[in-house]
């Protein structure tokens, strides 16, 4: 072999290492801060070798096709149980259902027809919004047309921008009261077909770069604790800057008793294509509902995908 094939060589391998490392990050199920942060690229990771994976076929670069397919392998592994994952009953024969539409809409966003299309096209009974800015919530009548029950937080002033938290929805609604726990939420108790469902909104923070390094630990922990306040069915939507199979979604199925939706196709960010999106905007559920159906939502000028999620009563257990 040439010097020149193989620098080939190494350089081919050492592209591949990158993405072996994600999956690394994500199987080995440890939960320091950096190694978190790997694990939140498994879906893009696994695009990203596939292709990498074919051009070394291409190219005849056979240890690193070899090297690619073995990682790419490790990345199906590391993505499954976000992209499908575990837990959850069966829908209860002939229940009503429930169709939740959550979303961040960037605290920069004006498109407001964009944001209004979204929302209507739909056709959800509750809607779950984070990172409401000024421009939607100055024509809020015309956004939420067809919601008349509507629970807001108070507006945040932030350098990222002013926003605040909203539930809306066709049935009546009871807002639950704020908690001074360092989490961005909403919550309110809805009165659906399904009967009493609790919904929280809610906004983690970024895991980096930090507004405080134990921030999203510390707002998952008051999620699950308004969680346990409730009594009966709870959906929690919004932006938890997490995937579910990481640290913080770890936290909330243990600490929160929740199930995560399926978590593919991604949902940021929208600029990219869907299919090697990261899912970020997680819906969770307790186990006495049943999840239908989850898709994407039309875009609405955020640099996050809306999603859209349909329950039923679950089955009772026999």
């Amino acid at each position: 072999m040439s010097p020149l094939k193989a620098v080939v060589h190494l350089a081919a391998l050492g592209l591949v290492a990158a993405p072996a490392a994600v999956a690394l990050s994500a199987l080995s199920g440890i939960g320091h801060r950096w190694t978190d942060l790997l694990a939140q690229f498994v879906a893009p990771a696994l695009a990203a070798t596939l292709v990498l994976t074919v051009i070394c076929a291409l190219l005849k670069l056979r240890p690193a096709m070899i090297a690619g397919l073995g990682v790419t392998a490790l990345l199906i592994l590391a993505v499954w149980p976000q992209w499908l994952p575990r837990g959850g009953a069966l829908p209860r024969e002939g229940a009503p259902t429930l169709t939740l539409y959550s979303a961040n809409l960037w605290a920069w966003n004006s498109d407001v027809d964009a944001i209004t299309r979204s929302i209507q096209e739909s056709d959800a009974d509750i809607v779950v919004l984070v990172e409401l800015g000024d421009a939607p919530s100055a024509q809020l009548d015309r956004v939420l047309a067809g919601y008349p029950h509507r629970v807001l937080n108070a507006r945040v002033d932030r350098p990222s921008g002013a926003a605040r938290a909203a539930i809306a929805s066709r049935y009546p609604l009871t807002a639950v009261a704020d908690r001074a726990d360092g989490l961005v939420s909403v919550a309110a108790v809805a009165q659906t077909p399904l009967g009493s469902v609790n919904i929280i909104g809610a906004h983690l923070t970024r895991p980096w770069p930090f507004q405080y390094q134990w921030g999203q630990i510390n707002q998952a922990a008051a999620l699950a604790a308004i969680r346990h306040d409730m009594t009966g069915p709870v959906i929690a939507a919004g932006d938890f800057n997490s995937v579910s199979s990481a640290r913080i979604g770890r936290q909330i199925q243990a600490e929160a008793g929740l199930i995560p939706a399926p978590g593919w196709p991604g949902t940021w960010p929208s600029a990219a294509p869907s299919v090697v999106g990261m899912t970020i905007d997680q819906v969770w559920r307790s186990p006495d509902l049943a999840l239908l159906d989850r898709k994407l939502g039309r875009k609405t000028g955020s640099d996050h995908r809306p999603v859209i999620t349909r329950f039923t009563l679950a089955a009772e257990a026999p």
